[in-house]
């Protein structure tokens, strides 16, 4: 199945031929399945699926294309010792950093793969609110956590829009993994990837990611890190959200973020990161804005 000629075109125009060409080139290959393994439901190893380590990001583990099924079912999978999850969403926790003890906030949650992650990564300890606005996939989430380990969180059904209003200037550091058009997930052999893409879809998506970037914002304390991210490919989605908050908040300041174990390259607007998909990652947006304490008005 051909990918949308809009889609095609809009890429090669926005991000250039030879990046649209790998884009592209990815989408009609195999991709290696992915799981972490999971600190807060330690088991043996010979208790895991095979698999084989990724050497840029620790406890990620990959299985050859189409294993995923002989996973998501693995006795492992079932009890929380691994979670399915592509090594781009890894990153973007990586790009948070969170620290035992703070209080953290994941904007727009669901499924709760990178709740568990920062979990993780603060040993349970602290405070880790998971925001999702969808019944359904509300419950969903609060299960893989439950099932995962997972002891410091509290989780919300709620509108992030209205998380900056109810809470501002409460957390240390906040994610939000928005919602999107999903370019990043295009396959060629899955028609239902693509079905319901359609141009106008990126636009209506960039009004609902303005609405979120800003909610986040606002919940930051001075000090405090935003990392924003997506799994699209459009300007309109990734940089212009940014660089659209960055000119609507003085204290919004940009953090140059790379990181070296992904095929990835800086985007359009500088210190973002942008990982070209390949056999084992998923194509990802990644942006760190710090918030700096607001200027009193001698400085103003």
């Amino acid at each position: 199945m051909p990918l949308p000629t809009e889609f095609v075109d809009r890429v090669e125009d926005e991000l250039g031929a030879d990046q649209a060409g790998r884009i592209v080139a990815s989408m009609s290959e195999p991709k290696r399945v992915a799981w972490w393994v999971n600190p807060l439901r330690p088991c043996a190893a010979e208790s895991l699926p095979y698999g084989r380590p990724l050497a840029s990001l620790s406890g990620v583990m990959t299985c050859a294309p189409g294993q995923r099924q002989s996973v998501m079912h693995h006795p492992a999978a079932t009890t929380g010792a691994i979670y399915p999850i592509n090594p781009s969403s890894v990153v973007a926790v990586l790009a948070l950093a969170p620290l035992p003890g703070e209080e953290i906030l994941d904007l727009a949650a669901a499924p709760g793969g990178k709740s568990i992650l920062i979990a993780a990564e603060m040993n349970n300890t602290g405070r880790l609110a998971a925001v999702e606005s969808v019944r359904k996939r509300f419950l969903r989430m609060r299960a893989n956590l439950h099932r995962c380990g997972v002891t410091m969180s509290k989780c919300y059904l709620d509108d992030g829009r209205n998380t900056g209003r109810k809470t501002p200037e409460r957390f240390d550091r906040v994610l939000l993994d928005a919602p999107c058009s999903s370019e990043g997930r295009f396959r060629t052999d899955d028609v239902n990837t693509t079905r319901r893409w359609r141009p106008r879809k990126v636009v209506e998506t960039s009004r609902k990611q303005r609405a979120l970037i800003d909610s986040a914002f606002r919940c930051l304390k001075p000090g405090g890190v935003l990392v924003y991210c997506t799994c699209t490919f459009a300007l309109k989605e990734n940089e212009e959200i940014v660089d659209w908050l960055l000119r609507r908040h003085e204290t919004a300041e940009m953090h140059p973020f790379r990181f070296d174990g992904v095929p990835g390259e800086e985007g359009a607007l500088a210190g973002t990161l942008r990982i070209v998909p390949d056999d084992i990652f998923d194509g990802f947006f990644v942006a760190v804005i710090h918030k700096a304490p607001a200027p009193s008005r001698r400085e103003r």
